[in-house]
């Protein structure tokens, strides 16, 4: 089965300490299931995810498929102001538009430089979803230093696998008053369009 459709909410700050795990099956199903995982911490849930399974099948019939950016040759440094380079760094960055502290919409190829588990090769679905979160912050309308852009939640659809290491994010990000944005990312591998990220954003002052 492909996951075409994940949801990560954010309910708490996720501490460094021993967390428990529980998954359950919401909706079984052989053509398609509802899956869910609870990450708790002190018997508090932190986070939740529900996917949507969908059996892989025969048929041939695809549609064209968007093309992806081109991928940069070299990497881009993290330099900007106020941005920090622990996860950053443990990631590879190459922008075709926009950057780091840049406000706008941006277009960044990823690829990640360690393994989320010592010794086990990401998956497909893990490359995605490790960079995925990442669109509010590539692409946000305001200075970092000065205000919060934080997402609850994050939604994934995907259509199909990615391919290989690498990962593009064409992202934008659209503010409205009352302190509510929403960022919205394109996601690609080489071979052209995977899928599509939103993240639900509270936006306010520091």
């Amino acid at each position: 089965m492909l996951i075409a459709r994940m949801t990560v909410e954010i309910l708490g700050a996720i501490p460094v300490a021993e967390l428990a795990l529980r998954t359950r099956v919401v909706r079984p199903g052989r053509s398609v299931e509802l899956v869910e995982a609870a990450l708790s911490a002190a018997g508090r849930d932190v986070a939740r995810a529900q996917a949507w399974r969908i059996l892989r099948t025969t048929q041939e019939v695809a549609s064209r498929q968007l093309p992806a950016p081109p991928l940069p040759a070299d990497s881009t440094p993290i330099t900007a102001p106020g941005w920090d380079g622990r996860y950053l760094s443990a990631v590879e960055w190459r922008f075709v538009a926009g950057g780091f502290g840049r406000p706008g919409p941006a277009i960044a190829w990823t690829r990640l430089r360690h393994p989320l588990v010592p010794g086990e090769p990401p998956s497909p679905l893990q490359r995605v979803l490790a960079v995925a979160d990442s669109g509010n912050g590539i692409s946000g309308e305001l200075d970092l230093r000065h205000w919060h852009f934080i997402n609850p939640e994050l939604t994934v659809h995907l259509h199909r696998e990615a391919v290989g290491e690498w990962v593009c994010l064409a992202a934008q990000t659209a503010i409205s008053p009352g302190g509510v944005g929403l960022a919205t990312s394109l996601l690609s591998d080489l071979d052209g369009a995977i899928g599509v990220g939103a993240q639900s954003l509270l936006v306010a002052p520091r």
